[in-house]
């Protein structure tokens, strides 16, 4: 079997994985730990971290064969490590040092380019110059906040601002769907827009009290979007089934009162992949399963460009 695609599940989303793809018609001959092996063409994924999109086997009769065949090839490699712990460290090295620090965000993602491989076996290693995520593994991390934000919430939020590539800045507007406690409200007022935050619950004091930030304590979807001031981008990140959530940014978009979407699909109980699918065919829609994400999916949707 000689792989053409490769799919890095994050622990605990294997089965989410493989369903998708099955979905799309690709089937995986053998997991490699979380990393899923297709003899078929990579495919866009919500639920791989990362997607190995050139795989190829090698033969390595030592570690010094294997570092040697990495760097022939390019300088930037991540190690996913399976198996064979100890080999695959010592090839790792006896490579050029890949530095994987925390991001301080709204710290643009890495833009060097990174491959991915691993041991299949003592003697042979599968390597994939290119993948999807410049991070290692498809995970990202930053430099968090214990202190401002109520919650850990915002770390979804910051991966997936990351991920896109845009976020609001001054001057703009955001309206922040379930909102409470406000841990994506804090992150938001952070870069300087205007908040306004809509829940039925309580609001944490310290959020609340931002001098950007606007409460409105009633409903998500009592509000009618075609009755609400426009806004530069719509956040959501509130407890419903994943259908709700569609009606809820169909009749947004609908009524043109907003531009940019960002919005987790929380699944409760069995994984709804024909809504997510819905999602995804939303023209110019992202949707992919973060690093800090549990069961969910993170749909976003960029309909402006940033101002010059």
């Amino acid at each position: 079997m000689t792989p053409r695609s490769a799919y890095l599940a994050a622990e605990g989303f294997e089965r989410e994985l493989e369903e998708e793809l099955r979905r799309a018609g690709v089937g995986i001959a053998a997991w490699h730990g979380l990393l899923a092996l297709s003899e078929a063409p990579p495919v866009p994924a919500a639920w791989a971290l990362d997607t190995w999109t050139d795989p190829r086997e090698m033969p390595v009769a030592s570690i010094k064969s294997a570092a040697t065949a990495l760097r022939g090839i390019q300088r930037n490699w991540s190690l996913y490590a399976a198996a064979f712990h100890r080999r695959a460290a010592l090839i790792e090295a006896a490579l050029p040092p890949v530095k994987a620090r925390p991001l301080h965000f709204p710290e643009p993602a890495p833009t060097g380019h990174l491959g991915g491989w691993t041991l299949l076996a003592p003697d042979r290693m599968l390597a994939s110059p290119t993948k999807t995520s410049p991070f290692l593994n498809g995970a990202v991390r930053f430099e968090e906040d214990r202190e401002g934000p109520p919650s850990r919430a915002y770390l979804k939020l910051w991966e997936a601002l990351t991920r896109i590539g845009r976020w609001p800045g001054p001057g703009e507007t955001v309206l922040d769907l379930g909102a409470a406690p406000g841990g994506w409200t804090w992150a938001l007022a952070q870069l300087g827009c205007e908040v306004v935050a809509v829940d039925k619950a309580q609001m944490d004091p310290g959020v609340a009290a931002l001098p950007n930030v606007i409460i409105r304590t009633e409903s998500a979807f009592g509000l009618e979007p075609e009755k609400q001031p426009a806004v530069d981008w719509l956040f959501s990140d509130i407890i419903c089934y994943p259908a709700r959530l569609l009606g809820l940014v169909q009749r947004w978009m609908d009524a043109g009162r907003a531009r940019n979407f960002v919005c987790t699909l929380k699944f409760q109980g069995e994984t709804d992949h024909d809504t997510a699918a819905a999602f995804a065919a939303i023209p110019g829609a992202q949707v992919f399963h973060g690093a800090h994400n549990k069961h969910e999916l993170m749909f976003c949707l960029l309909r402006d460009t940033p101002a010059a």
